[in-house]
């Protein structure tokens, strides 16, 4: 039975059923996909805005969870289409599989909770990863049951391919197409993400040359591009450098983040985490809001979800290039530490300018280890006049531009320190001469 015969495929061929979302496309829908639309838990994806504190900055980014879905599906069918046609993939993947894969990209984000991103990127034990939630978001309740009914594939094999945890040879190839250096997700979200936010620097890939480039890798165990996609794989790497340089860490977003996981942390005693999961983001400012009265959080959690915006200023940045010793006596430390550097230098600061800062006025941002922008993806090069075989090299080895990008551009310049100010104290604080000196003391304790 050939992928083709999968009736999503077929419907995208003959477009005569489907919903329509930005960019001017046309999502194919069938039966089986529109049961799974309707169910409770992708109906709160509507309720979940994809780029979260990001819309306090660029106004037009309110694009939900939902319509991310609904296009990472979309390019999991072209995923599909091009590579039905590479031997080796239609060897390992048969319809079963591939219906699985479709139903995983549409429903890749259900474990998803409100700004659970910057909630999560804290750390703190209390939190699980969203990740954690999606097997018991597909094996339970409706969504379960149309698994098994409609599409005909366990509920377990769509959380392994999500999860990365299928250990057979074609649930690896499929979870590279849904997690990986190019995949369905990251395509989806750099152009959709630009697009609201009103910036064109996540549309400056060719999405056709790089679909048109898919193939398998040299063992033919993941996700690769021929040598013709090259360009539009650099510019790819490139696109979403500049999305989180301009866009995801843009000062008053980092600011606004800030806010958000120090009021979090205040008030983490009072977490009631099984209400806290199955939130939306109106249900979550209202819990915060609510959960933060009469707290130190309280100013910080008004600041971002009540009637006026009132962000915390940037007083100071430092980056590993210009302040080594700074950025790395900061960076990547757990979010405890990070609330006790801006304690101790609250205090010394308040010393220093006779001004008295409580610690829940001043915030360090301090930037995860985890590297955002590395694309470790294999090229198949054409065969020279005398080879037998095409080669096969890292992208990275062939290009220069992504060995920068991915490492001394984003690591070293954009995943800045900053400490971020409530704007009552933010103009004094700028205006201390040994600013440096002082947070240098205070991330030494």
């Amino acid at each position: 039975m050939k992928l083709s015969s999968l009736p999503e495929l077929a419907a995208a061929d003959s477009a005569a059923d489907g919903v329509r979302i930005p960019p001017d496309v046309t999502v194919p829908l069938t039966p089986r996909v529109r049961a799974l639309l309707d169910t409770a838990e992708m109906r709160r994806l509507a309720r979940i805005s994809q780029l979260g504190l990001v819309a306090l900055v660029y106004p037009g980014a309110t694009h939900t969870r939902l319509e991310h879905s609904l296009g990472v599906y979309r390019l999991a069918i072209c995923f599909l289409q091009r590579l039905q046609h590479d031997a080796r993939f239609s060897a390992a993947i048969g319809p079963t599989d591939a219906a699985a894969f479709l139903a995983a990209a549409l429903l890749h984000d259900v474990g998803h909770w409100a700004y659970c991103h910057p909630l999560e990127d804290m750390g703190l034990a209390c939190l699980p990863r969203h990740e954690t939630l999606v097997h018991g978001v597909l094996t339970g309740g409706d969504m379960g049951a149309i698994l098994e009914r409609a599409w005909g594939v366990p509920p377990e094999r769509v959380h392994a391919l999500i999860g990365g945890t299928a250990t057979d040879p074609a649930g690896r190839i499929l979870h590279s197409l849904l997690s990986g250096p190019i995949d369905v997700d990251k395509m989806d979200y750099l152009g959709r993400d630009s697009l609201h936010a009103g910036v064109p620097y996540g549309r400056h890939f060719d999405q056709e040359r790089l679909l048109s480039s898919l193939c398998l890798d040299a063992a033919g165990q993941g996700l690769a591009i021929t040598d013709k996609g090259r360009t539009a794989a650099e510019l790819m790497v490139f696109a979403r450098y500049v999305m989180f340089s301009e866009v995801y860490w843009h000062h008053a977003v980092r600011a606004a983040t800030a806010m958000l996981q120090r009021a979090v942390w205040i008030v983490r005693e009072r977490i009631d985490l099984r209400t806290l999961v199955r939130s939306d983001d109106r249900e979550f400012a209202d819990w915060l809001l609510r959960t933060a009265a009469g707290t130190p959080a309280a100013e910080l959690a008004a600041g971002l979800f009540g009637p006026c915006r009132r962000l915390f200023k940037r007083v100071a940045t430092f980056d590993a290039i210009h302040q080594p010793d700074l950025h790395r006596a900061c960076a990547g430390r757990p979010y405890a530490d990070a609330v006790s550097i801006a304690t101790r230098l609250a205090a010394s600061l308040s010393t220093r300018i006779g001004t008295a800062i409580t610690p829940a006025h001043l915030l360090i941002d301090a930037p995860p280890a985890e590297r955002e922008v590395e694309f470790r993806l294999q090229v198949r090069e054409r065969p020279g006049p005398a080879d037998d075989a095409p080669g096969w090299r890292r992208l990275d080895e062939l290009s220069p531009v992504v060995r920068s990008l991915a490492r001394e551009q984003f690591d070293d310049l954009v995943k800045r320190v900053r400490i971020f100010a409530h704007p009552d104290v933010a103009p004094a604080i700028r205006r201390c001469a040994d600013l440096e000196a002082l947070v240098l003391e205070a991330a030494n304790g």
